[in-house]
């Protein structure tokens, strides 16, 4: 089971980032995983930082976790 939890906490540390670069980066990828587009009806440039602020929270999260763990 320890192997499946530093699959996830490495997932989240991926997925942390993706959001980082979400927040400078216009790319399909970068767009379609954007959090403020999934929770705002109408995002704009204005609530792209919230990606970067989301995505700060959980890689440094799954950091702490796999360092922790």
């Amino acid at each position: 089971m320890k192997n499946l939890d530093t699959i996830v906490t490495v997932g989240g540390i991926i997925y942390g980032c993706v959001l980082i670069l979400a927040t400078f980066v216009r790319h399909k990828v970068t767009e379609a995983m954007r959090i403020d587009a999934l929770f705002i009806p109408q995002p704009t440039d204005s609530t792209r930082p919230l990606n970067l602020v989301v995505g700060l929270l959980v890689a440094g999260y799954s950091i702490y976790s796999l360092s922790a763990g």
